[in-house]
């Protein structure tokens, strides 16, 4: 996989974050969804990055800056058609290793608690994220997940 800066007006990108953002809110308890729309993506505090298997979009992901050394994984998602295939673990090595090279020393992120993310949990967790409590504006919520990594070991 080729991972690239996003092109968040490549008509690609748009309709794989319009099927994550509406997927993610669909399998999410009403006012638990954190998903990005495509100004958020856009905002300064935000790095976003795609990846391509040839022509074809199979990942994205996102770098938040909650402050100098925290940042937050956002708009993890792979195409439905690829996954099992390691596009979203080269991803999610990507956005790590990106935060480190910025100084970051802690790297958090909020994903949903349900059966649907179950998968995303087992990623997140085999690449080293601990359960947490909330971070940045997020209070608890039962039907959210918070996890987190030390960026400062391994």
């Amino acid at each position: 996989m080729q991972i690239r800066t996003g092109d968040t007006f490549d008509p690609r990108v748009i309709a794989l974050l319009d099927h994550h953002v509406k997927a993610a809110r669909a399998q999410t308890a009403p006012g638990s969804a954190h998903a990005l729309d495509l100004a958020g993506l856009r905002a300064p505090d935000i790095a976003f990055w795609t990846g391509w298997d040839g022509e074809t979009l199979v990942a994205t992901g996102a770098l938040k800056m909650l402050s100098a050394d925290h940042g937050e994984v956002k708009s993890m998602h792979t195409l439905q058609t690829t996954r099992r295939r390691g596009f979203g673990g080269q991803m999610l090595r990507h956005i790590i290793a990106e935060a480190r090279m910025r100084g970051m020393t802690r790297l958090s992120l909020e994903t949903g608690s349900w059966d649907y993310f179950k998968p995303a949990h087992a990623l997140y967790q085999a690449h080293g994220f601990v359960a947490c409590g909330p971070f940045g504006f997020y209070v608890e919520d039962p039907n959210s997940l918070f996890l987190t990594l030390d960026l400062t070991t391994g």
